[in-house]
This record gives structure tokens, C-alpha cells and sequence, in this order.
């Protein structure tokens, strides 16, 4: 057992005091998405559960930090740090898609020790301490697919392969798993650490998309990295992947020449 478990009733508050908020607006037809700066959706059910979270922080913790993709930074010089993403697949729950989800971490000295993937519409609760992982209170683990022949292989838009990564990479890979689809965002994670997928990868993520997987995925005994094989900490585009698969997907996606 880490020493971070008791933080763990914390997310779980966290996790299903954002989602009372967050429901009421789902498959809702009122909802309105507007275009951020980044070009990236939000709605006002993001920066409603975003502004729960930071508060209950603030509350429980006021000398931690916080880093939220709809409200920004506070306090990174802390020694622990909140990371908050509302909803992340914003375009699936404006879609009345349930495939979108919470994503908390809790990142001490720089390095994320606890991860919370939240599927509201679900009632589904993932939390990962880079040793163990949970559903639900219950222990996950990703399965052990050997080969790529018998594996799923997940990622959340294919155009953002092509725009943002080597396609010839990417085309090499999805002709040789067994089962290739678009079920993306931390959707595609959650299925990775609960034994129903064995790669998720995703070519250009922000830090709030990236912190609370990776205890998630180690604890649940897979492996997680940036898209070159390197630290994941600091990435911006990652692999996850059942362990016997990992280091050739990384291969893989990293060729430079056109798939024969």
C-alpha cells in the first residue's frame, strides 16, 4: 500500500461532487459548446466541475497547488499539486456520447502518485497509485496479450495522427493488431487498464489529459510513455500498451518509412 491512500476518499468526493454537476447536462439538447483560444470545445458543465473541484481543494488542502484546464494555475510550487480535467471528450458528452470522463491526479514533487478516471454516465471510478488499481473498489488489471495479432488497439482521432505524428507509423500498426477502433479519450484508457483493450495511444495530449493515467495504467501492471519510448511525466502524445507489446508499438510508430 502507497503512502498516498489516504487521499484516496478525497478523490473519490472529488470525482462524484464534479459529476453532480456534470449529469444534469448531459444528452441535454440546451447545451452549448463553445470554441476556446485552442480551438478546443467546452461547455459550461466543464467550468462548472472544474470550479467544484478547485473549491473543495481549497477547502481540504488550501496549501496545495492546482493545475485545471478551464481555470488555470495556482500554487505550482507546491509540494502536491491537483492536475483537473472536467471532462475530458468534451465532443462525446455534447454528443450525448458516454464515453467521456473525469481525469484527477495528485502529482507530489513533480511526479503523479495518484490518478482518478472518472466515467460519470457510467458510474465507473478507476483509481491508480502507480502499484495497484481499482474499479469501483474492486482490483483491475490490464490482460496479457502477447502479439499484436491477437491485440485492440485504441486511439481518439486518426486525423490528429496524421497531423501530428508519422502516419506511415500509425498505418503500419493498425494493419497488424487483431481489432482497431476510435473508442478515444480516457475512454480508451479505461478499457486498457480493465482488461478489454491492450493500446491506447493518443498523438497530441495537454498535461491535464496525461497526469492521471499514468498511475493508472503502472498500477494496473501496464506500461505508459511518451510517444518515443521516454518519460511520460513531461509528454505530449502517449503509448499505453499491455508490457509485452509496449517496446515494439513504440518501434513501430516511431518508422520513418511508408508501410509496403
Amino acid at each position: 500500500m502507497s503512502d498516498y491512500q489516504k487521499f484516496i476518499p478525497f478523490i473519490k468526493e472529488l470525482a462524484l461532487k464534479s459529476s453532480d454537476v456534470i449529469l444534469p447536462y448531459f444528452a441535454n439538447h440546451d447545451i452549448v459548446v463553445e470554441q476556446k483560444s485552442d480551438e478546443t470545445p467546452v461547455t459550461v458543465a466543464d467550468r462548472k466541475a472544474e470550479a467544484v473541484m478547485r473549491e473543495l481543494i481549497g477547502q481540504k488542502y488550501p496549501d496545495h497547488g492546482i493545475i485545471g484546464e478551464e481555470y488555470g494555475n495556482e500554487n505550482l510550487a507546491a509540494e502536491y499539486v491537483w492536475i483537473l480535467d472536467p471532462i475530458d471528450g468534451t465532443k462525446s458528452f455534447a454528443s450525448a456520447c458516454p464515453l467521456f470522463g473525469t481525469l484527477i491526479a495528485l502529482r507530489r514533487n513533480g511526479e503523479p502518485v495518484l490518478g482518478a478516471v472518472h466515467m460519470p454516465a457510467l458510474g465507473k471510478l478507476l483509481i491508480g497509485d502507480g502499484d495497484t488499481t481499482t474499479l469501483n473498489d474492486e482490483p483491475v488489471q490490464v490482460r496479457q496479450t502477447n502479439t499484436l495479432a491477437d491485440a485492440t488497439l485504441l486511439t481518439t482521432d486518426i486525423l490528429f495522427v496524421e497531423k501530428y505524428r508519422n502516419y506511415a507509423g500509425f498505418d503500419r500498426l493498425i494493419r497488424q493488431v487483431k481489432l482497431f477502433r476510435t473508442w478515444g479519450d480516457c475512454y480508451a484508457y479505461f478499457l486498457l487498464a480493465t482488461g478489454w483493450a491492450d493500446i491506447a495511444i493518443d498523438p497530441i495530449m495537454e498535461v491535464w489529459d496525461v497526469q492521471a493515467l499514468i498511475p493508472v495504467i503502472r498500477g494496473a501492471g501496464g506500461k505508459i510513455s511518451a510517444w518515443d519510448g521516454s518519460d511520460p511525466v513531461q509528454a505530449n502524445a502517449i503509448i499505453a500498451a499491455t508490457p509485452a507489446l509496449h517496446t515494439s508499438i513504440v518501434e513501430i510508430l516511431n518508422l520513418k518509412t511508408t508501410f509496403k
